[in-house]
């Protein structure tokens, strides 16, 4: 996901986001861990993504 789109999103929709994607993280460590996960570097992916909207939230939450 690019930093760009996260910042057209509200504070609301950037929570949701990183919920999502907690939920995608948490499900893919549970395939990990059953050996059913089909690409075990998309876990590091979320992982990002995760970092990457907690920065764009903290930015725009300091810009105010």
């Amino acid at each position: 996901m690019k930093p760009e789109a996260l910042r057209a999103l509200t504070i609301d929709e950037l929570k949701l986001k990183e919920q999502e994607l907690r939920r995608e993280l948490f499900n893919l460590r549970f395939r990990l861990a059953t050996g059913e996960v089909e690409n075990p570097m998309r876990i590091r992916g979320v992982r990002r993504d995760i970092a990457r909207v907690l920065t764009v939230m903290t930015a725009m939450q300091r810009g105010k």
